[in-house]
């Protein structure tokens, strides 16, 4: 069966896109994938004389761009099919999601109703999102070093800029962030072992600390731009008891996506995962299969990107003083490092009975 895999590289300015494009082409062919390249938007239209200042507005001008990047994903997609190849992977030079960051949210609601779209089915209709992290943050003199004419941020509209771009983002599933703590060899091979693991071409498995905390600000959650609440219904299947295997309805204001998940524990933080999208349908018929010793776990999730890091928060009806944190990391030495308005009670990764099939138990 032909996979098709859409992933999206996007980052603030002197992140090291361009470079990252003939990376990964190398990496992944080698890997035997069909690796296909949809082409920075906004850059072919600039370049050809379609800009914000020759257009009749920005929000004109953003319309343009998003109608084209949506008409050239379709395509490219739509070529992909045709093809031989049983592993085509599909890299987006930027995606949909960026152009929110360069306009306020009056105008980006314009843009959806104009085009009949909506932000959350743009969002997730990328299978993973990569964000490489401006070298204005971390890497400073690189970027104070950097020959392009095209670039005109200083370091803090840079660094600006890159955290706009990743709120853009904030609420995917698989967002990852590729920040600067390393050189930029070192950084470009990090990237490459991020999408390989989402791949589950380099040791599928996820790396997952859990920490329970005080029941968050709610107020301070949803006015950080770098926040995004989504709702998410989750309901477990009848397993093997070495398997867990549920589905997942998420999304916000009507809007969902569905999913199956499949996960074998290998330590207490170590997890093999398998993630497959289903369509509404594939969905309600699983459910016919749900544990019935198991209720559906409802809950209202904050994703969070905080100083280069993705967490995720859950908030349960249930439980008024308490919640639950969880972060992903590719070593389990990574340092972490909490935002000052959330307050760790004790990590519970080893504790089964903060899992969430431990919660849904009847």
């Amino acid at each position: 069966m032909q996979q098709i895999t859409k992933i999206v590289i996007t980052g603030g300015p002197c992140a090291g896109k361009a470079t990252a494009m003939s990376w990964i082409r190398n990496a992944f062919r080698q890997r035997g994938y069909a690796v296909l390249f949809v082409p920075e938007t906004a850059t072919e239209l600039i370049t050809g004389g379609v800009a914000p200042w020759t257009c009749g507005s920005n929000v004109e001008y953003q319309m343009c761009q998003v109608e084209l990047q949506l008409t050239k994903e379709r395509l490219f997609t739509q070529a992909a099919r045709t093809m031989p190849e049983e592993k085509i992977l599909i890299v987006c030079d930027r995606g949909v999601m960026d152009n929110k960051a360069y306009m306020s949210d009056e105008d980006f609601k314009a843009v959806q109703k104009a085009l009949h779209g909506e932000a959350v089915q743009w969002r997730d209709s990328y299978d993973a999102v990569f964000h490489l992290v401006t070298a204005a943050n971390g890497a400073e003199k690189f970027y104070s070093s950097a020959n392009n004419a095209a670039r005109y941020e200083s370091v803090q509209e840079a660094i600006e800029l890159d955290d706009r771009l990743a709120a853009a983002w904030t609420g995917h599933r698989y967002l990852r962030v590729i920040d600067n703590s390393t050189g930029f060899e070192e950084k470009m091979r990090r990237l490459e072992t991020e999408i390989a693991v989402f791949l589950g071409e380099d040791h599928p498995y996820e790396i997952e600390r859990k920490f329970l905390i005080e029941y968050p600000d709610l107020a301070w959650l949803e006015s950080n731009p770098l926040c995004h609440k989504v709702d998410i219904d989750q309901t477990y299947l009848k397993s093997d008891p070495s398997e867990e295997i549920r589905v997942r309805r998420r999304g916000e204001n009507g809007n969902y996506i569905y999913y199956e998940t499949h996960k074998r524990s290998l330590n207490g933080m170590k997890r093999m995962s398998t993630e497959t999208r289903l369509s509404k349908s594939e969905y309600r018929r699983l459910l016919k299969n749900a544990d019935p010793n198991r209720r559906t776990i409802h809950k209202k999730r904050y994703c969070l990107t905080y100083d280069t890091q993705y967490f995720e928060i859950d908030v349960y009806p249930f439980w008024d003083d308490q919640a639950i944190l969880e972060i992903e990391l590719r070593d389990e030495n990574t340092e972490i490092r909490f935002p000052e308005n959330i307050h760790v009670i004790r990590e519970v990764t080893d504790d089964p009975a903060f899992k969430n099939a431990a919660l849904a138990k009847i």
